[in-house]
């Protein structure tokens, strides 16, 4: 069951991602307009950088598990090379 939960949360952080991307991007769209206030302008681009930020921060997290998750990938072909080395000399 903790195995669901974790699935059920790390698929609701992807979707949180994703909304907050969007809401990024609405953002920059809101901003381009010329005819809004400068304080709703500057509002919004304040909003906008501090949404950027996480993202970065997000995605650098991504980057680290695809890198582990390589990393290990890497390391398991590599003792499976091993021991086909010593199986061979049976």
């Amino acid at each position: 069951m903790a195995k669901k939960t974790t699935a059920a949360s790390k698929n609701s952080g992807m979707k949180n991602f994703e909304e907050r991307l969007e809401r990024l991007e609405k953002l920059g769209e809101k901003i381009r307009k010329t005819d809004i206030p400068l304080d709703e302008a500057l509002a919004a681009f304040e909003e906008g950088i501090r949404l950027a930020r996480a993202l970065e921060k997000d995605l650098e997290k991504i980057e680290n598990r695809i890198e582990i998750l390589m990393n290990d990938a890497d390391a398991g072909a590599d003792e499976s090379a091993e021991l086909d080395l010593f199986d061979s000399g049976e």
